[in-house]
């Protein structure tokens, strides 16, 4: 190649790849490029997402299969998260607050965008306590709560009209809830591939 050809080259890789890291959270974006372009330890990086280094591993891994062309993880990874959810949810639209505790970490951290958060509330929540005392307040409308796929993994989705307003991500490890996000952005939820869980 002469070197305007490996210039446009170039020029259209970085675009190329623009467009892929833009259609990754923040969070995710940060973890991938620090852990796989700069080799930053997730201890490292946790301390700059503001989450654990195990949440911090697996933003980097869901942005992987994200860059890679959304490789989906395995059967057996869909169906730990599915029961995790599912426990959840089923905890959720009982009101059951042990039912929550006992698939929450203790420490668990639950943030809150700025289209999904009431005025002045705060953003993040963190404790098990806390969440599932708050979370018991909004059982009522868990009955239109849906387990569904959302960019391969197994999160909770609200679509009153089947109009998408609301997304419960989930960072599951060893079976319980780590972190959660609840995302409400147009601009995020228009970003997000959401498709049906198989039967």
């Amino acid at each position: 190649m002469d070197p305007e050809e490996q210039g446009l080259l170039a020029d259209s890789v970085g675009l190329a790849l623009l467009v892929v890291l833009d259609g990754l959270t923040p969070a995710e974006r940060i973890a991938f490029v620090l852990h796989d372009m700069f080799d930053v330890p997730f201890d490292e990086i946790a301390s700059v997402v503001g989450r654990s280094p195990t949440a911090a591993r697996q933003l980097a891994s869901r942005a992987r299969r994200r860059v890679k062309g959304g490789g989906t993880p395995t059967q057996a990874d869909l169906n730990r998260q599915r029961q995790v959810v599912a426990a959840f949810l089923n905890a959720l639209r009982g009101g059951d607050f042990e039912g929550l505790m006992a698939v929450l970490y203790p420490e668990v951290v639950v943030r809150i965008d700025e289209a999904a958060g009431r005025p002045c509330a705060p953003r993040e929540i963190r404790g098990a306590q806390a969440w599932a005392r708050g979370a018991i307040g909004f059982s009522q409308l868990a009955g239109s709560l849906q387990a569904m796929l959302v960019d391969g993994t197994v999160e909770l989705v609200w679509a009153p009209g089947e109009h998408l307003s609301r997304v419960l991500r989930f960072t599951i490890a060893k079976s319980k809830i780590l972190e959660a996000e609840i995302v409400a952005d147009p601009a995020r939820l228009r970003a997000l591939r959401v498709t049906a869980l198989e039967e």
